[in-house]
């Protein structure tokens, strides 16, 4: 899965001069780490190469902190290259003090991580939720200045609608992206968790858990026993891209040159996701 910001942290911190900062070198035992860190699971074997690399090299890239209320620093970004130093038995990294609120400290700590390569997609799609409720953006907004899809982000952060155990099925590697896309197509959600039990079980490919998707979503569908119409092939293929588009389960209902498109949404939150794709607003009075 491709990663990183099309736009950079710029794209969001246009007024931070980054010329005009002095580096600093700040003793390690002031500095805290962030307690707005979006990554959940740091590497170890990672770490231990960052560590070897910095008792050759010293830290090539400062660490961004912030003053803390009570005493000393609070850390901004540079987790990694923190924990690292500290392994290392640094005594002092060099480092940029920044005037920073907890918002500003937030969306820092979050587009840092969103820029990195070993990001899961839970912990992207919890970045990505993040910086919406913070910022205040929609989706579609968002998207733009990241230079990402809104299907793309859309599919993202509906990962967070998945049960806790297939979130961390998800997160473990357990499931794959594609995976956790086709769990999410079932129409009775009560089934998700049992299916994504199988499909670790037994070892599915995406392919063969859409296959049992489908076949659930036809038995749910099915109201009598008499042989259902085949589908047109257009309509499938019609159905699956929207499906990729509004990053949720759609049917098409066809009959006699005329029918309906169902779109279906979890919450209001996720209404209000496909409305914003859709690109319709309401006024508030």
């Amino acid at each position: 899965m491709a990663k990183g910001l099309g736009k950079g942290i710029s794209a969001l911190f246009n007024n931070v001069d980054q010329n005009e900062e002095a580096v600093q070198n700040i003793p390690v035992s002031e500095i805290r780490p962030n307690p707005y860190q979006p990554r959940k699971t740091f590497d170890p074997t990672a770490l231990r190469e960052l560590r070897d690399s910095i008792k050759l090299h010293g830290i090539l890239q400062p660490v961004i902190l912030r003053k803390s209320e009570a005493q000393g620093y609070e850390l901004v970004v540079g987790e990694r290259r923190f924990r690292a130093a500290k392994e290392a038995g640094l005594e002092e990294i060099p480092a940029v003090v920044r005037n920073l609120d907890d918002r500003e400290m937030m969306e820092l700590a979050v587009l840092e991580n969103l820029q990195r390569e070993d990001l899961s997609v839970l912990e992207e799609a919890e970045s990505y939720d993040l910086l919406m409720k913070n910022l205040d953006m929609t989706q579609a907004k968002l998207a733009d200045r990241l230079g990402k899809s809104r299907p793309y982000i859309a599919n993202m952060v509906r990962l967070l609608s998945l049960p806790a155990e297939v979130q961390v099925m998800l997160r473990d590697g357990a499931l794959s992206m594609g995976h956790a896309r086709a769990l999410l197509g079932l129409k009775n959600k009560k089934n998700i968790k049992p299916v994504a039990k199988k499909a670790v079980t037994e070892g599915f490919t995406v392919r063969q858990l859409e296959k049992l998707v489908t076949d659930i979503n036809d038995n749910v569908s099915r109201e009598t026993p008499k042989k259902q119409e085949k589908i047109p092939v257009f309509i499938k293929e019609s159905e699956s891209q929207l499906r990729d588009k509004f990053g949720t389960a759609v049917s098409i209902k066809r009959r006699d040159n005329k029918g309906k498109i169902e779109i279906e949404f979890l919450s209001d939150d996720d209404l209000d996701r496909i409305l914003d794709i859709l690109e319709i607003q309401f006024d508030e009075d």
